[in-house]
């Protein structure tokens, strides 16, 4: 049987022929070993930190090495700021649409809802006709987030926002808008405008049509007043009327009319669709009590313009200055019809040289 490792050990204390060599092998080395580590020193040196001190730990330079700075981990972290507040306008993107509003994520700790009446400043059937999946755009935040952590948002307020801000800028140029009527009450009719729910007062409603039939009809329209504070914003057709035929118009022309409206200060004349005053001191050199004594409803004539006002959007007319004599209005209005544009024609020229006085009396002369 072949030897076993243990028996291949030479046993010191063995009585063989070979035991005496063996011990004296091992003892030499034995002392080269002890000679070796007597010239090695094995105290631990001085500057090895201990456990407990603050220098072994890593310093933060030491993260120089881990791949970005402590400048890009803070820049990290701010893409990732769940600071949300009220008022504030967001980026978010759509990820769910419900029966009940959307789910948005806008990068916060929970995902955002909107409201289904949030999601447009008109009338819409469902979130799809202005929504879609996945779909990137601008978001409102109406309020703190709720016990859930949650934030409301709205597409209504910033379009609500950007409406009045054009509406500013559309009256500021004095801009003619045309808008379709939706609705009427017995104050007027009520229009849409940049998505803004506008009122245009009776009185502002040039049209021959009664006021119930405007329903879906486009009209051109002015700024009478904007207000967002209050809510208000107030049109008017008659303006816009106004303002298109006085661009074809100038004072001193003479125009065919109908009387619309009979008041105790005056008629009210349709020139082409517009309506001017023939006020009732404008009728006759002579005194009239009351227009009513010289016109009728519907009574056609002629009267001269004698003011435009575009801002007010008011025409100014007359039918004393056609009078051949004072007082003919009162006893052969025919004769005043007959002879207006050659008594306009006076007119004019009356006007052209108290205008050329007017210069004449600014010239300052030399001495």
């Amino acid at each position: 049987m072949s030897a076993t490792p243990t028996e291949q050990i030479p046993d010191p204390t063995a009585e063989s022929s070979g035991s005496e060599e063996a011990a004296d092998t091992i003892s030499k080395g034995a002392e080269a070993i002890h000679e070796a580590l007597s010239e090695k020193d094995l105290s631990i040196p001085e500057d090895v930190p201990t456990a407990d001190d603050p220098s072994s730990r890593a310093s933060k330079q030491d993260l120089s090495g881990a791949g970005f700075t402590i400048d890009e981990f803070a820049s990290l972290l701010s893409k990732y700021d769940y600071n949300f507040k009220p008022g504030d306008i967001v980026n978010g993107t759509v990820f769910a649409l419900e029966s009940k509003g959307a789910m948005i994520d806008i990068g916060a700790k929970t995902a955002a809802f909107m409201p289904l009446q949030e999601v447009s400043i008109n009338r819409v059937e469902g979130l799809s006709d202005v929504l879609l999946p996945g779909e990137i755009r601008e978001f409102f935040i109406m309020s703190e987030e709720n016990e859930d952590g949650q934030l409301s948002l709205s597409i209504r307020r910033i379009e609500y926002q950007r409406a009045w801000e054009r509406v500013r800028q559309l009256q500021k140029e004095d801009a003619t808008i045309y808008s379709e009527v939706f609705a009427t009450n017995r104050g007027g009719a009520l229009v849409r405008v940049e998505g803004l729910r506008g009122f245009i007062p009776g009185s502002h409603i040039s049209t021959r049509k009664p006021k119930e039939e405007l329903v879906a009809d486009f009209l051109p329209l002015k700024f009478l007043e904007v207000d967002e504070e209050r809510n208000r914003l107030v049109l008017s057709h008659r303006r816009a009327l106004v303002e298109r035929k006085m661009n074809r118009l100038e004072v001193g022309e003479v125009v065919i009319g109908a009387v619309r409206g009979i008041k105790p200060y005056g008629a009210f004349i349709d020139i082409g669709g517009v309506s001017g005053l023939l006020h009732i001191s404008e009728i006759s050199h002579e005194h009239i009590e009351t227009p009513h004594s010289v016109l009728n409803v519907n009574d056609q004539m002629k009267v001269m313009i004698i003011d435009l006002d575009a801002e007010r959007g008011r025409i100014s007319l007359s039918t004393k200055a056609l009078e051949p004599e004072p007082g003919d209005m009162l006893t052969d209005p025919q004769k005043v019809f007959d002879k207006a544009e050659e008594m306009a024609a006076r007119y004019k020229q009356m006007l052209l040289e108290q205008a050329e006085e007017g210069e004449d009396s600014e010239v300052v002369p030399l001495d």
